[in-house]
């Protein structure tokens, strides 16, 4: 079969063996593969990924030196299943998979490990018990962003986010533009969306942000005020000393307190952020701008070490979270959130190219203003991104 491999850096096309299914596994006939920021950073940081992930225990992360078939947000049709299968699934059934496979008894983690090749290729392997029929004549083309989706929705699940509360996502590449559709989608009544690109702020609004910011001009926190957000401790300060002069002319004074609290009441309003650009700096710009006890949703992954000052963070009472993955449920309620079409997220697809289109696809996707999802077709012969089921490219 014909695969992309990465090596040293370098993307080639090859001609690699057909995989087997092995005990528990299905074989895949790839339709689509999305081309994720965390296939760009493996590209060049394999070898600090892989560091970080023996840190903590599992030693199968791809490294520079090792060719590896990158894709883990996929979708295609069963076309084989190995032994020790429950048969659950029929050939030529259209399906989608969590990229994990276990192998000789170790979990791998697929599109990210030599032990798991991933889905820049014609056929590839997935784990029967991660696999999910495609519901409602989902198309391939959005099926295949399934993965990204529920990243997405793991992101607003960890953040907890009101329907009355305001949330800002800071970056609209891929990953925050499913964040500010899946907000949407738990009716979420106000998004403020940051970034630099005009075209990626135009995206946003098709993914239902109701306020579109450009960081250069606007902050995207200076709507606070009309949300009741405090920026300045000396406000905190006059609330807490107001309540507690109309309060304590109260007899029981306490359970009045206990009461208001229960129910959220005597919380300042704040914000909930979701941080995903990923570069250095970030975090701490998002410390020391943020309202008084935001909550930070950390989503965008940063390559380099990085600092911000605690004690900004402490006088603030910020809540800061980090998020990776997500659940086999969250995968799940994705995946009917688009097939069900209460998530819409076509006009995110931007271009389509064949296996050997990937390599000039990972350069456009350099230019947030030209692309925003590449997905692969691997019986395409396109060499350059063709425009995708938006029908555009975002700068056209």
């Amino acid at each position: 079969m014909r695969a992309v491999t990465c090596k040293d850096s370098k993307l080639r096309v090859e001609e690699l063996p057909d995989p087997v299914p092995a005990s528990g596994q299905l074989l895949l006939e790839v339709e689509r593969t999305g081309i994720c920021g965390s296939d760009l950073h493996a590209r060049v940081h394999s070898d600090a990924l892989a560091d970080v992930a023996a840190e903590i225990g599992y030693d199968g992360m791809m490294r520079q030196r090792q060719s590896v078939v990158l894709g883990h947000e996929f979708s295609g049709v069963v076309a084989d299943r190995g032994p020790r299968t429950r048969g659950r699934f029929k050939a030529g059934t259209r399906v989608v998979a969590m990229p994990l496979l276990r192998v000789e008894g170790t979990v791998h983690t697929t599109g990210l490990s030599a032990a798991a090749p991933g889905a820049y290729a014609e056929r590839s392997l997935i784990q029967e018990s991660l696999t999910f029929a495609v519901p409602n004549g989902l198309s391939a083309e959005v099926a295949a962003l399934t993965e990204p989706m529920a990243v997405a929705l793991h992101a607003v699940r960890r953040g907890q986010v009101g329907k009355r509360q305001v949330a800002i996502v800071l970056g609209c590449g891929p990953v925050g533009l499913g964040v500010i559709a899946m907000l949407k989608a738990h009716g979420v009544r106000t998004v403020i969306a940051s970034d630099f690109s005009a075209g990626r702020r135009a995206l946003a609004r098709q993914s239902g942000a109701d306020i579109v910011v450009d960081p250069s001009h606007e902050s995207p926190y200076s709507f606070g005020a009309e949300h009741g957000h405090l920026d300045r401790a000396p406000q905190l300060f006059d609330l807490a000393v107001d309540a507690m002069g109309k309060l304590t002319r109260l007899p029981y004074w306490q359970n009045v307190y206990r009461a208001a609290d229960k129910v959220g009441a005597t919380t300042p309003k704040s914000p909930v952020i979701f941080e995903c650009v990923g570069v250095a700096g970030m975090i701490e710009s998002v410390v020391s701008s943020a309202p008084l006890m935001s909550r930070v949703v950390v989503v965008g992954v940063c390559m380099t070490a990085d600092t911000f000052r605690p004690t900004m963070a402490i006088n603030k009472e910020i809540d800061l979270r980090f998020v990776l993955g997500y659940t086999p449920l969250e995968f799940s309620d994705a995946l009917h959130l688009l097939a069900e079409g209460k998530v819409a997220v076509e006009h995110l697809i931007t271009g389509t190219v064949g296996l050997d289109g990937v390599a000039g696809a990972f350069d456009a996707l350099g230019s947030p203003e030209t692309h925003a999802k590449i997905l692969i077709d691997p019986a395409s012969d396109a060499r350059l991104p063709q425009p995708g089921t938006s029908g555009v490219e975002i700068g056209a």
